[in-house]
């Protein structure tokens, strides 16, 4: 049987995430021309010139930084490698003798993390790193704490993670 390897790289792609992020830029930008070029205050409560350029720039390079985010996943002989970059500059790793149980399965990202991104769980030993979708790789470490990947891929990985460990599902 020939070997394989996983290899995944996710961004931020929802149409409804760029939607809201678009728009609110496109008011800030609207409200700069309004108050700035053609001279009418913008709103009932107008915030001062330059306190808009600043939350605009602000928020642009929130937006900027939201472009960048990626969530790195690779599987291997080795283990586990991720990274959810910005976040993380250098790659973690988990090699295959520190898990009590890898599996594939379907999970809430609203429900158990209270959305998408670097999430912790209540208890802070429950962690997840997702950009979209329900389906992940869950990690079960020798100490119980517990992460979740995200992936787009779920077949594929876990057919890959069978081949270096022996799948339980909890």
């Amino acid at each position: 049987m020939k070997t394989k390897h996983f290899s995944e790289i996710q961004r931020f792609r929802q149409p409804f995430v760029w939607l809201l992020l678009g728009g609110i830029m496109a008011m800030l930008l609207w409200a700069i021309v309004q108050q700035l070029f053609l001279g009418k205050p913008f709103g009932t409560n107008p915030m001062p010139d330059a306190g808009l350029l600043v939350l605009t720039g602000l928020y642009g390079g929130f937006v900027f930084l939201f472009t960048r985010i990626r969530l790195e996943t690779r599987i291997d002989a080795d283990g586990v490698h991720y990274r959810m970059f910005p976040f993380n500059r250098d790659t973690k790793h988990v090699k295959w003798d520190e898990l009590k149980k890898a599996f594939v399965r379907e999970y809430s990202p609203i429900s158990e993390y209270g959305g998408w991104g670097y999430r912790s769980g209540m208890r802070r030993k429950n962690g997840a790193l997702n950009i979209s979708g329900k389906t992940g790789l869950q990690l079960v470490f020798n100490d119980d704490t517990k992460l979740l990947l995200g992936t787009r891929r779920g077949k594929e990985l876990e057919e890959t993670v069978a081949q270096y460990f022996k799948t339980t599902n909890a």
